[in-house]
């Protein structure tokens, strides 16, 4: 296995499953288009049953433009969601993980239909979505996800 070097933002709940990308393969070499570094993304990967509830929040929203493309990975275990580079620096959101990388895998300049890392696809594929996820929009998304998540399973 390549591993990539890639520094990761604070992960709240280490035991999150995430995708290969967050997890260090090495994506496919010919993802990256542009090649700038002022053109990558950062990758916030969450549970998929809080990732589906923030995306059809998201969607539903006033503000729907403001949701990107959308990464799953094949188990269908996390949603990755492209964010602008520089989000890891800051992000706190529990229960999610924010990947910088680096430039390597995900551009936001010129996205490929096919997923940058094998072992995932697309929920909301480029093209579809605005470049990326506004990190602020994604936060408040989540945090309303994990309420009614949590809402629903007391209802048991």
């Amino acid at each position: 296995m390549v591993e990539a070097r890639m520094e990761t933002g604070q992960s709240i709940d280490p035991r999150a499953p995430l995708p290969a990308l967050a997890r260090g393969v090495a994506p496919d070499p010919g993802a990256v288009l542009g090649g700038r570094a002022g053109d990558c993304c950062d990758l916030v990967t969450v549970p998929a049953r809080q990732g589906l509830e923030a995306v059809d929040i998201l969607r539903r929203g006033a503000s729907a433009e403001a949701v990107g493309p959308v990464l799953h990975d094949d188990s269908c275990d996390t949603l990755g969601f492209l964010v602008p580079p520089g989000t890891a620096d800051a992000w706190d959101v529990p229960g999610s993980t924010c990947t910088q990388t680096d430039g390597r895998g995900i551009s936001l300049v010129s996205l490929e239909p096919e997923p940058p890392v094998e072992g995932s696809d697309w929920l909301l594929p480029p093209g579809e979505a605005e470049p990326a996820t506004d990190p602020a929009v994604l936060r408040a998304a989540l945090g309303e996800a994990a309420r009614l998540i949590e809402a629903a399973d007391n209802c048991r």
